[in-house]
Order: structure tokens, then C-alpha cells, then sequence
């Protein structure tokens, strides 16, 4: 049996493709992250790749110098990195909220290494990372990412990348998002600590007969966890919404883009 042969532009066009879709797996939450070994990510890339080139439309690439195949290979890549800019501010925004948390319960010691990013973070930090990360595979929003791959080729074909001044307004929006998911994640600790602190703050100056340094470290300790505990149903519908409208923003970039 004879085996179709390639033409040297359907080769450089799977290579385009395949280049997008790695960008696209490597930025994805949980799946994309170091903990997963790279021929995993580079497997299932490849196997994504073969399953969306025969659906991708044949465009005619001008140009055959190394400068313009560069180009076309930095756009795509480019593209794949920003569909998952979303997904990872939202886990940023978890993070900080859990390194806010961490220092006001006195934790700003016990940090640990993440594997994700291969820096010291608090250990609350890591926690509600973990449990947002179940809760991005339990709502099923990693498919979100593999519906936007083949998406993606309908809203923009290979070289077809341009920045526009609203996309960048977008990414400027998303970014601020952050800090606003920290705040909306932590604010409800935070306040229960800052009450824990002035009420500590009080009983120093009416007894000063207290190590109100004695008492105050384990009472700040387990207001913090208790608080997590009851907190815990606030933080999953928070985070659970932020996922449920992960796909309006993927869709948001590609009519940008």
C-alpha cells in the first residue's frame, strides 16, 4: 500500500500546528504544569496535533526564508501561550490570596517549594492551589482548552496573528483580575485575623500582665484554619464561577486576536 507523501508546505504546516498546540497544552492549569513530565505534554501535543491538521484549512504561506518561517513559528506560538494567560492569572490570583492568608496567620516562615514554579510559597498558598486544581478537573474545564485548539483555526488560521488595541486592553483587564480574585478569595480570613489581632490588641493593653506573644501565635494559628474550614464552600463557589467563565474569555481572545 502506498502511503500519501507530504508536500514540503502540508510539512510546514503540521509543524505550525503542532507548535500551537504545544503552546496551548504547555499553558494549560494542572496539565500543563512541571509536575507533568515532558514526554507526556509532548505525546499528547503530537497526538492533538495529528487529530486537528485535517481539519485545518490549507493556507498559502508567503515567503520561504528562514526570517519569515521564524516569524510565522513566533506567532504561533505566541497565540497557544496567550489562549492560557487566562487560566493561569486565575491561579495567580489563588496564590497570592493563600500567601495574604498565610502571613496574617504567622506563616510567612513555613513556606515550601512549589513544583510549579520552583519558588518558596506559603503552605496555604500550596493548599488552595491544590484544591483549585481538583476543582478545574472536576468542572471539566481543561476542555474548554481543547475545544479552543480546533476553535482557534476557525477564528484564526495559520499567520493570521495581529495585536489589536482592544486585545491589549483585555490583557491589561485580566491581568488587574488578579489582584481582585485574591482579594475576593482571601477578604473573608483576613477579616476574621484582623479581628483576632485587635481583640489580642485589647486584651494586651487591659492585662498586661499577659505574653500576649505566648497566646497569640496558636490563637491566630487555628482562627486561621478554622477559618479555612468554615470558609471552604465561599472558596469553591468563588473559584467554581472563575472556571465556569474561563470559556468566554478563551472566546473573548480569539475575536480579539
Amino acid at each position: 500500500m502506498n502511503l500519501p507523501l507530504l508536500s514540503d508546505a502540508q510539512i510546514e504546516m503540521f509543524f505550525l500546528v503542532f507548535l500551537r498546540v504545544a503552546a496551548i497544552i504547555a499553558m494549560m492549569p494542572v496539565i500543563g504544569d512541571r509536575t507533568i513530565p515532558f514526554k507526556i505534554k509532548g505525546s499528547l501535543s503530537l497526538c492533538v496535533a495529528f487529530l486537528v491538521f485535517p481539519f485545518v484549512q490549507p493556507q498559502v504561506l508567503s515567503g520561504g526564508d528562514l526570517f519569515s518561517t521564524a516569524f510565522r513559528m513566533a506567532g504561533e506560538i505566541l497565540i497557544g501561550v496567550l489562549l492560557g494567560f487566562a487560566s493561569r492569572l486565575i491561579f495567580a490570583g489563588i496564590q497570592l490570596a493563600g500567601q495574604l492568608v498565610g502571613f496574617q496567620m504567622g506563616f510567612s516562615i513555613v513556606n515550601i517549594v512549589d513544583p510549579v514554579s520552583s519558588a518558596q510559597i506559603s503552605i496555604i498558598a500550596e493548599f488552595q492551589y491544590l484544591v483549585a486544581a481538583l476543582l478545574f478537573l472536576a468542572t471539566s474545564a481543561h476542555h474548554v482548552f481543547l475545544a479552543a485548539i480546533v476553535e482557534s483555526y476557525k477564528v484564526l488560521p495559520v499567520y493570521h496573528f495581529q495585536f489589536s488595541g482592544a486585545f491589549m486592553q483585555v490583557l491589561v483587564d485580566l491581568s488587574r483580575n488578579m489582584f481582585v480574585i485574591a482579594a475576593k478569595v482571601s477578604a473573608p480570613l483576613i477579616a476574621a485575623l484582623l479581628l483576632t489581632n485587635v481583640g489580642l490588641g485589647l486584651i494586651a493593653r487591659t492585662v498586661p500582665q499577659i505574653n500576649i506573644f505566648i497566646v497569640g501565635f496558636p490563637l491566630q494559628i487555628a482562627v486561621g484554619l478554622i477559618g479555612i474550614g468554615f470558609t471552604l464552600p465561599i472558596f469553591l463557589s468563588v473559584v467554581g464561577r472563575l472556571f465556569a467563565n474561563i470559556e468566554g474569555e478563551v472566546g473573548l481572545f480569539l475575536r480579539l486576536m
